[in-house]
């Protein structure tokens, strides 16, 4: 005899408490995500939960060498031409001489 719908989902928490499973909601725009079906493609996986969880283990196997640079975000250097320099400091002394003639 079939489980019933009740039956099932008893069945499923209980697996669930016993292997300390845990959900992890990981929320992504839409250039992560293809990256992510890129790799899934890439190794012939199916699951994008199954994909994540290698994903963690293998870094994870790397150690603290060989995962930090992967997991450190790429900063962005801000360089400022010297025409935007001076466009600004005209600006700020437009702003200090009018604000100096308004009081």
């Amino acid at each position: 005899m079939a489980m019933s719908p009740k039956e099932r989902d008893e069945k499923r928490r209980a697996k669930a408490a016993r292997l300390q499973e845990e959900d992890l909601r990981l929320k992504v725009r839409p250039g992560t995500k293809q990256a992510l079906l890129v790799l899934m493609e890439w190794a012939g996986i199916e699951e994008q939960g199954e994909a994540m969880t290698l994903m963690i283990h293998h870094l994870h196997g790397l150690g603290l060498g060989g995962a930090l640079p992967l997991l450190t975000p790429p900063r962005h250097e801000i360089t400022v031409s010297p025409a935007v320099v001076r466009k600004l400091e005209n600006f700020r002394a437009r702003e200090a001489l009018r604000i100096s003639t308004d009081t």
